[in-house]
């Protein structure tokens, strides 16, 4: 669980980063799925984007991903959304419990 001076770190870190992820009419698949579990190992911080012919809203997308992945839903913002899963084997973003730059 993520506290709320983590989850406004990694809201500054999402807010430069590109969106890498789109979810479109098919939905939530397998394959989106392993893709999103792919691109949280490699980066741990992901933003993606709910197209308007998705069967669903972005906030209850990014939860169903986070659900399926181990991921934390960060924040959803119009049909945007950021997830985060810490890489345990090799963690890029660092995220102390009180001390968040």
């Amino acid at each position: 669980m993520l506290t709320s001076k983590q989850r406004a770190y990694l809201r500054s870190l999402a807010n430069s980063a590109e969106t890498i992820l789109q979810v479109g009419k098919e939905g939530i698949s397998e394959n989106l799925i392993k893709q999103v579990d792919d691109a949280l190992t490699a980066r741990e911080l992901i933003k993606g984007k709910v197209l308007e012919t998705a069967p669903g809203f972005a906030g209850e997308i990014a939860a169903q991903l986070a659900e399926a992945t181990g991921s934390e839903v960060v924040q959803v913002i119009g049909m945007r959304f950021v997830l985060f899963r810490r890489n345990l084997k090799n963690p890029k973003i660092s995220l102390k419990k009180d001390d968040v730059r």
